[in-house]
This record gives C-alpha cells, sequence and structure tokens, in this order.
C-alpha cells in the first residue's frame, strides 16, 4: 500500500521562508519521478514544481520559477519544497504526489498518488 504524507506546513510572513517534506512508501521511492501541486481557496489545483527518479532535473510553473526549489533524497524516501520569498499568492493547501513514470510531467495525470496536502498560510 502506498502511503504518501506531507509536512512542515505552516503560516509564515511575506518575504519569508519555509520548507514542506513529503514522504512516500510503497513504491520504488528511486524510480518515479516526484512533483508538487498546490490549491489555492476557489481555484483548480496547479502544478507548481516536480523532479525526475534522480534528482537531477527539475521543472518549475512560472509563477514560482526563482523563489522555490525542489529536491529529493531518494535514500529516505523524501522530497522538498523549499520556498522562499513567499507571497500572499502562494497561500495554498500544498500537495505531493508521486509520478507514474522517472520522467517529469505537469499534468496531475502524471501522477498516481497523492497526498493529503498541507496548509502553507503567507500573511502579508
Amino acid at each position: 500500500q502506498v502511503h504518501v504524507v506531507e509536512s512542515g506546513g505552516g503560516l509564515v510572513q511575506a518575504g519569508g521562508s519555509l520548507r514542506v517534506s513529503c514522504a512516500a512508501s510503497g513504491v520504488t521511492f528511486s524510480t518515479v519521478a516526484m512533483g508538487w501541486f498546490r490549491q489555492a481557496p476557489g481555484r483548480e489545483r496547479e502544478f507548481v514544481a516536480n523532479v525526475n527518479w534522480r534528482g537531477s532535473i527539475a521543472d518549475y510553473a512560472d509563477s514560482v520559477k526563482g523563489r522555490f526549489t525542489i529536491s529529493r533524497d531518494n535514500a529516505k524516501n523524501t522530497v522538498y519544497l523549499q520556498m522562499n520569498s513567499l507571497k500572499p499568492e502562494d497561500t495554498a493547501v500544498y500537495y505531493c504526489a508521486v509520478g507514474r513514470i522517472g520522467m517529469l510531467g505537469q499534468s496531475q495525470n502524471d501522477y498516481g498518488y497523492w497526498g493529503q496536502g498541507t496548509q502553507v498560510t503567507v500573511s502579508s
């Protein structure tokens, strides 16, 4: 059985930083891509970032490029999202997702397992 658990969300002031983590079990973690998505109130879930199976290639949404960094530790079955220079518009529930394959994808259909999400709130 696959388990995906996010942690590290919270409340931060605009301009601050936060790191969220995601631990996945029940999958061969080192062979799959991992992604982060987010959903703000009243909006569709949107792609934030992803990283390939080895951690050597990452892709970002334009809205977070240069501020967010995705990374992974295959020895710990964990993926991270470091968020810097946070803005109020980054406020959302952040979801971690396990890719169906090792290659990158921005579509939710490219991911087979999802966590419950962690709330990130950025105050102005």
